[in-house]
């Protein structure tokens, strides 16, 4: 009987998750078969069934054509660039949930944290048109220039090449902080109240209990989410590089996943851009099983 009930018990329990399974499979496994352009001469619409087999010419054609290596190598020193400085700043999330949660005034830190929060939820497409109506040649920044007197040609914020990887970072920044520190702030929620009343009886300060108390609780959170950060070093995303795009500064913001949505939808090489993300999609589980393998060496725990 008992075991009966241990089986009924654990067929509840499938049966909760068995929805997110499906939902799993479709969006993230069953477009895994998608793969196969890559190993035949897909021209649209000519079905499939009747391209020709070509096996892996698409992936010898990335090392053997110089004009796709070049192309690729700024793509990938682009993609690095960007990633790289997301991963250099990955503390500032944890560092502002503890900034969030040092502020004793209620309604004041829940105000901070709605602010910075909400922008999570507006589309790649609003920020691009609030960076428009501010830094446009004809936008507030500008204008506010020319009155003061400081300028008498409008600056090209927008079309200019120059630090474009250091504003992409300001307005990812900008976007995901707040979203990216609730995690943070529930593991500091998550810490015992003994310990902060231990370090209080010890004589410890305001920045000490901090030290000593509420950074090594976040750790591991912060550990996990770096882990995961590094997995997908090459996925950079698409929606935001592709509405901040322009002739004048896409060698400089062409990132891994917008070059493949271009070769696909403007030079009409499917198979290629299919062969591309194939090749970062295997990076990225290798990604993810050398730094788990690390994470074990280094601290006995893993995430797979």
């Amino acid at each position: 009987m008992l075991n009966y009930n241990k089986r009924s018990t654990s067929f509840r329990k499938f049966l909760y998750i068995s929805p997110f399974m499906i939902l799993l499979f479709i969006f993230a496994y069953y477009p895994l078969y998608g793969w196969v352009y890559a190993f035949f001469d897909y021209t649209p619409p000519i079905p499939l069934s009747k391209s020709p087999f070509v096996g892996l010419q698409w992936f010898r054609s990335l090392v053997e054509n110089q004009v796709k290596v070049d192309q690729l190598l700024q793509v990938i020193k682009n993609t690095f660039g960007l990633s790289g400085l997301s991963l250099l700043f990955s503390w500032l999330p944890m560092v502002f949930a503890i900034f969030l949660t040092e502020i004793k005034a209620v309604r004041f830190r829940k105000f901070i944290q709605t602010v910075t929060t909400l922008p999570n939820f507006i589309s790649w497409v609003l920020v691009y048109s609030l960076a428009f109506s501010m830094f446009s040649s004809e936008g507030v920044i500008n204008g506010m220039l020319r009155q003061l007197g400081l300028t008498d040609a409008p600056i090209l914020f927008l079309q200019s090449s120059d630090h474009v990887w250091l504003t992409m970072w300001m307005w990812t920044t900008w976007k995901a902080l707040g979203w990216s520190a609730i995690l943070y702030i529930a593991a500091i929620m998550g810490i015992d109240d003994s310990l902060y009343e231990a370090a209080h009886v010890d004589g410890a300060t305001r920045m000490q209990v901090i030290r000593h108390v509420v950074l090594p609780s976040m750790l591991p959170t912060y550990f996990v989410l770096l882990m995961l950060q590094i997995a997908s070093f090459l996925n950079n995303g698409l929606e935001q590089y592709f509405v901040f795009q322009n002739a004048f500064n896409k060698d400089s913001i062409q990132v891994l996943d917008l070059y493949v949505y271009n070769l696909a939808m403007g030079g009409g090489s499917y198979s290629v851009s299919v062969a591309i993300s194939m090749l970062k999609s295997l990076i990225s589980v290798v990604l993810l099983f050398s730094v788990n393998g690390l994470s074990k060496m280094l601290r006995g725990e893993g995430i797979v």
